[in-house]
């Protein structure tokens, strides 16, 4: 499957970053609707991977700025990385691996040094072969395991 990653832009585009996530997160997952939709998307940069017949087949987004302040205790430099989702159709082609180094990406334009992400506990073996490391606790968010994770770009 030949996929494009591209930043998210206009309603379309973010129109399609909704329907994977809701397929993942919301259906699959069974995480509740008024959980997976927060006030950080606006101001987020969503990054979008699409199919060979412009379909949507996966997402991250990347949070930012002040944002990221605030969710990452004040670490300067540091972005965060959230809600990468891949298709059941597209999963075990190393798209989620390309979504994440999207992020990074973007993130070392925006001037990140570090990036942090909130992992699922089934996950955790993924981004660490990414170069991730496991910091702190599990944590539940919206009923499943969690632990934070931190990569220096």
């Amino acid at each position: 499957m030949t996929v494009t990653i591209r930043i998210a832009r206009g309603e379309a585009d973010l129109a399609l970053v909704h329907e994977v996530r809701r397929e993942v997160f919301i259906v699959e997952q069974g995480i509740a609707e008024e959980e997976e939709w927060d006030d950080l998307d606006p101001t987020s940069e969503h990054l979008l991977a699409v199919g060979p017949e412009g379909e949507g087949v996966g997402t991250a987004r990347l949070i930012f700025g002040d944002q990221a302040l605030r969710i990452t205790g004040g670490v300067d430099g540091r972005v965060l990385l959230g809600r990468l989702a891949v298709l059941k159709t597209a999963r075990g082609t190393g798209l989620g691996a390309e979504l994440v180094r999207a992020v990074e990406a973007a993130g070392l334009a925006r001037g990140a040094r570090e990036v942090e992400l909130h992992a699922q506990v089934q996950a955790l073996g993924f981004y660490e072969r990414l170069g991730y490391a496991a910091e702190g606790p599990v944590y539940d968010d919206a009923g499943i395991p969690h632990r934070t994770m931190t990569r220096v770009l």
